[in-house]
């Protein structure tokens, strides 16, 4: 037969779906799902019978390392059209990245100490922070901070005398730019790092290059947003400051009315 093509009369070690699905542990609907979002190539068909090769379930065995990384589905097709799919580099690199970028240490935490923390009895304060990505809903009113970090930002803003909700439209306006803040850097990474790294064939003894500028731009993108921020709260404090201060000259050097 065709070298990596089954035949009827040949098929050894390729698999019909529901061998696929038993033999790796995910569903046929599943697998049937993967394949219309584009994350498994199709089967190759004998006598109307679909056959999947160990390259299928190599890449099913990958999306599962990535979702069990916490890796989202849309994501996950993202690399895979980006790096090609190759197993054990793609999760490596993944699990270096999410190493680098995400080190806290995530807590559980009691509604009860939610209340108390915030200084609130608003029920929908855990259901906001859940829909924020700042909580995840664990059961028996308990929850996993995955950012201990923020939470407890937020908590000294409250002890500062401001509500805990204000707190959270702050952090939401916040996440938003964050998220355009990282575009620019994973497109800066992939577009002069990445792609000439994949055009070369993905060299073994270039990927501690690789990882390495990842932990640079770790750290510079980290230094540069506290430069700009500085800089921006500087200018902005000066505009408003400024402005108010010429308003309040303005007031108080305006001639009496007439009597």
């Amino acid at each position: 037969m065709t070298e990596g093509v089954p035949t009827p009369d040949d098929p050894d070690g390729w698999l019909t779906i529901d061998e696929l699905a038993r033999a790796s542990g995910v569903t046929v609907r599943n697998i049937r799902a993967y394949q219309a979002r584009g994350l498994l190539p199709p089967p190759q068909v004998r006598a109307r019978t679909g056959y999947y090769g160990p390259g299928h379930a190599a890449r099913l065995e990958l999306i599962k390392d990535l979702q069990d990384e916490g890796v989202k589905l849309d994501t996950v097709k993202k690399l895979l059209d980006t790096t090609g799919g190759s197993t054990e580099q793609v999760v490596q690199f993944i699990r270096t990245v999410r190493a680098l970028f995400a080190p806290e240490d995530r807590q559980m935490v009691q509604l009860a100490e939610l209340a108390e923390r915030y200084e609130t009895t608003d029920a929908g304060l855990a259901k906001r922070g859940v829909k924020m990505g700042l909580l995840r809903e664990l059961g028996e009113d308990t929850y996993e901070e995955i950012s201990p970090r923020l939470m407890n930002a937020a908590a000294e803003l409250t002890g500062l005398g401001i509500p805990i909700g204000r707190s959270l439209d702050v952090v939401e306006q916040l996440r938003k730019h964050a998220d355009g803040v990282a575009k620019l850097y994973v497109d800066l990474f992939l577009g002069e790092i990445w792609q000439p790294f994949d055009a070369e064939g993905r060299p073994d003894d270039q990927w501690p290059r690789v990882y390495e500028t990842i932990e640079r731009m770790r750290r510079i993108s980290g230094e540069v947003m506290i430069a700009v921020l500085e800089l921006a709260v500087a200018e902005r404090v000066d505009v408003t400051f400024g402005r108010d201060i010429v308003r309040n000259v303005r007031t108080t050097s305006a001639p009496p009315p007439d009597a």
